[in-house]
């Protein structure tokens, strides 16, 4: 019998995954981490990057997050994030234009967008381009 750990995803917008998982792959701030039944319980930030929830060793659920918090309990994995939105269903068109945009804006010295702005417009764009190149890697 495989253990199982329940797992919330929650964004703003509402959630977007709740059941249970065999594993949990995330994106914390000091790097990526594995979160099986019975962890230890912690609280880490999240960076921008791929959440993945392994159902079973066949089926998984990717999704990208921007940012967050991540909640570790024995029996309960809470994700909150700012944004989150299913691998499937990230728009490749709109985070390349998004990439695209920021490089311009941190080549360009004289734009009003500030540094840290452009910095993250384009780490978040990266990333969802990454979710989804892995997505297709792993046939979905």
């Amino acid at each position: 019998m495989t253990m199982t750990v329940h797992v919330d995803i929650v964004s703003v917008e509402g959630q977007l995954f709740s059941g249970l998982a065999e594993m949990l792959f995330a994106p914390a701030e000091l790097g990526e981490v594995g979160i099986a039944p019975r962890h230890a319980p912690f609280i880490t930030k999240l960076n921008p990057g791929e959440v993945r929830v392994k159902v079973s060793g066949t089926e998984s659920h990717p999704f990208y997050v921007s940012g967050g918090i991540l909640e570790v309990q024995p029996h309960k994995v809470t994700v909150l994030a700012d944004t989150a939105i299913r691998a499937k269903d990230i728009d490749e068109s709109a985070a390349l234009e998004a990439k695209m945009r920021a490089e311009e804006a941190l080549k360009d010295k004289s734009n009003q967008m500030d540094y840290a702005t452009a910095q993250a417009q384009l780490t978040a764009a990266i990333m969802q381009l990454r979710t989804l190149e892995r997505l297709r890697k792993r046939g979905g």
